[in-house]
């Protein structure tokens, strides 16, 4: 794709710049003085290659980890008078988060947060090995019995966010305030969801100058 593109080399990475700066694809097309179609389509490239990469990079995860998960969606829906719950029981869409201590964060899109469905989740992503974090949600009981006889809990009911000697979910709570605020910016984002959540992946924790060597790497890869 991006020999037989009818921009230039030097116009894409110009494209690829203000992406990694996080600028909207209104603001793109005004700087780079630029149709507003071609910006969506590179930027539409540029999040399918990264949501691939996302996929393929991922590995069994070891050593540390910490799990949450979080709701995205609008505050209220159309012909619903009251704004939505917060938090569980929340009409928003449900997303399960695993944040490696000093690594990557893998995110899944995810029906509900049953304990069925997050421990599903759990066994295919988690070596058995891993020292695990999470809050007391009932969603996580029982995971002792499945092989994880490493599993240490804050109660946040109880305004408990750290009980020391590194037992904390700070890390994954971080992620999601990082991936609200972006999405905040493109009002929500109520259209390729899963594009954007993993771009946020991709993005968490990284310079935009890193940003931009990895995603001219991730696109010669695919394209």
């Amino acid at each position: 794709m991006l020999a037989q593109a009818k921009i230039s080399t030097f116009k894409i990475k110009k494209i690829i710049k203000c992406f990694c700066l996080d600028f909207n694809a209104s603001k793109t097309a005004l700087l780079l003085g630029l149709n507003r179609n071609t910006i969506n389509h590179w930027y539409d490239v540029f999040r399918r290659a990264i949501y691939a990469h996302q996929y393929r990079e991922f590995k069994m995860i070891m050593g540390e980890a910490e799990l949450d998960e979080s709701y995205f969606g609008a505050r209220r829906i159309r012909g619903l008078k009251v704004k939505l719950k917060r938090g569980r029981g929340t009409r928003k869409q449900p997303v399960f988060g695993i944040m490696k201590r000093n690594g990557h964060v893998y995110t899944e899109i995810i029906p509900d947060c049953k304990k069925k469905t997050l421990q599903a989740v759990i066994k295919g992503r988690i070596d058995p090995k891993t020292v695990i974090y999470s809050d007391g949600w009932r969603g996580y009981d029982g995971l002792v019995d499945v092989g994880y006889d490493k599993h240490f809990r804050v109660n946040h009911g109880e305004n408990e966010f750290s009980k020391g000697q590194g037992i904390h979910i700070n890390g994954i709570e971080n992620f999601w305030s990082f991936t609200k605020r972006r999405l905040a910016k493109f009002n929500g984002v109520k259209k390729n969801f899963d594009l954007h959540l993993k771009e946020s992946e991709w993005r968490y924790g990284k310079k935009s100058d890193k940003l931009e060597k990895e995603l001219w790497n991730i696109l010669k890869f695919y394209y």
